[in-house]
């Protein structure tokens, strides 16, 4: 669906005294020839080549030309490279970061946190990242190789909430001696790269011609910077912004319209307004969901051979959306965010698509039992804990009955997560909490379960057995929407279920 614009003069006044861009310091390369020797890695970030994409939009019966920016070749995989380079050489500029002495602190959904890992290896600074757990860990592999630190936060922590990613890293940067907290959501150098570099490369591509410019919105810092320099030189072309469900950047005004709590796709929409976001200058917004963008991507990998992820996919969509309006001869360009590297084991895996239901499950006709229905047969029982027991509280249930795992109920018996004693390590070991706190900080809410209700197949517990240790076993009540533990089921329950069926078959 398409959302048009509502400017206020609240919002425009904001916009005015934060994206005052023209009177800002500016950094702008030659566009139309590279180097034979870079000084550094860094130096290799942006001029990233804009591809005509041919097979989606003939498929999707579009009219106009469709090109993508491929910032997915960035030598740290991502747009976020120019914002990260771009703060840091300016922090050090107005001596803000000091090298050999100041430590980099930063809140991210992983991308800038890696350009900012990048920058920090070839510059020589401590770097410590604070991103959620939803983020896939790819990315995290990524920044400690960098030599980055990692903390881990909630994900279905709101932004102010004490444990999030931002909140946490606010905390770390006053508690640390000599950290700087470049704060990407509010720093107008984030806009500023991309109205200094991302625009002009486009203008450059196209001659100063392109009708329609589709980006996905996240700090919104791209989206913005390149809007305002886009708007200065094409001032008929539409800014089209890509928001998931769950998101508020789109329709701040419309905070709870959504049921969606949490969404798969990395790296794209926020439940507050970034100070880098100027919804002025964004004509149209789309919004999208993790099926569609997911899909997406991975047309775009299968059919153009853009090895790109899953944000890739959303603005994607978004764009073959919005550029059904346009007409023959007309130019539309979207950008492709980040890479393929930091989602192998997640939208990549045909499992992970499967268990979620984001792609149908894989055929088996050679196995029997394949598409047998999951029964109580195969589950072993599960200790239910309350969901506001005491950590101390369930480790010891978690001892006493020498189990994997316990299912956490609410007041009304409905299964809320899952308690592991991994994860309370894990929470631990990321600062987020102490022994002391209630059981809501440690509980499992991402987690892999089946539904009887739904009919699952052994076919899908085996999919979903290929990529997690146990799989949670419930049973919905559609009039009471509650969800009741079952039990949960290991490989090793599985194939003993398999192998005491054949033998039932073979008449033993």
């Amino acid at each position: 669906m398409s959302i048009n614009v509502e400017t206020n003069n609240t919002v425009e006044s904001a916009a005015r005294k934060f994206f005052n861009l023209k009177e800002m310091p500016h950094i702008v390369k030659t566009l139309d020839r590279n180097q034979k020797i870079y000084g550094d890695i860094l130096n290799v970030i942006g001029n990233t080549p804009l591809v005509r994409l041919t097979n989606i939009p003939k498929d999707e019966g579009l009219k106009c030309e469709m090109y993508a920016k491929c910032e997915f070749l960035n030598p740290g995989g991502s747009v976020k490279d120019r914002i990260a380079y771009r703060m840091v050489l300016n922090a050090e500029q107005n001596g803000t970061l000091k090298p050999g002495k100041s430590v980099i602190v930063e809140p991210t959904s992983g991308n800038t946190g890696i350009g900012l890992a990048l920058a920090a290896a070839v510059k020589g600074y401590r770097c410590i990242i604070v991103l959620p757990e939803k983020m896939s860990d790819e990315k995290v592999n990524t920044l400690v190789a960098l030599g980055a630190e990692i903390v881990r936060t909630p994900t279905e922590a709101a932004w102010d909430d004490p444990e999030s990613n931002i909140m946490v890293a606010r905390r770390l940067a006053k508690e640390i001696p000599d950290a700087v907290l470049l704060d990407q959501y509010n720093n107008p150098c984030n806009p500023l790269a991309h109205y200094d570099g991302t625009a002009e490369e486009i203008l450059w591509s196209m001659d100063d011609k392109v009708d329609m410019v589709v980006i996905g919105a996240g700090t919104c810092g791209t989206i913005s910077g390149v809007a305002h320099k886009i708007k200065e030189r094409c001032p008929t072309c539409q800014i089209v912004g890509v928001d998931p469900y769950g998101s508020i950047l789109a329709q701040p005004e419309e905070l709870n319209a959504s049921d969606v709590q949490v969404y798969e796709v990395e790296g794209i929409g926020y439940d507050f307004l970034p100070g880098a976001l100027d919804r002025t200058v964004i004509d149209k917004w789309v919004k999208t969901d993790d099926k569609t963008s997911l899909e997406m991507a991975r047309r775009l990998i299968k059919d153009e051979g853009l090895l790109c992820g899953g944000s890739s996919g959303s603005a994607m969509w978004g764009a073959v959306q919005a550029a059904r309006s346009l007409k023959e001869s007309q130019k539309c360009v979207v950008l492709l965010p980040d890479n393929i590297r930091n989602y192998m084991t997640k939208f990549i895996s045909d499992q992970w698509l499967e268990a979620r239901d984001f792609k149908p499950l894989l055929k088996k006709e050679n196995l029997p039992w394949w598409e047998t229905l999951v029964t109580t047969d195969v589950v072993q029982p599960v200790k239910n804990v309350s969901q506001s027991s005491s950590l101390t509280d369930a480790l010891a249930i978690l001892k006493e009955n020498r189990a994997p795992l316990l299912t956490v109920v609410n007041e009304k018996g409905s299964v809320v997560g899952v308690f592991t004693a991994d994860n309370v390590r894990r929470r631990l070991v990321n600062l987020t909490g102490c022994s002391s706190d209630r059981l809501d900080k440690y509980i499992v809410k991402k987690y892999y379960k089946v539904d009887l209700a739904n009919k699952p197949t052994l076919g899908l517990l085996s999919r979903m057995l290929d990529i997690a240790p146990h799989v949670i076993v419930v049973e919905s009540d559609k009039s009471t929407n509650m969800q009741r533990p079952i039990g949960f089921v290991t490989s090793e329950d599985l194939l003993s279920h398999i192998s005491t069926g054949k033998k039932h078959m073979n008449g033993n």
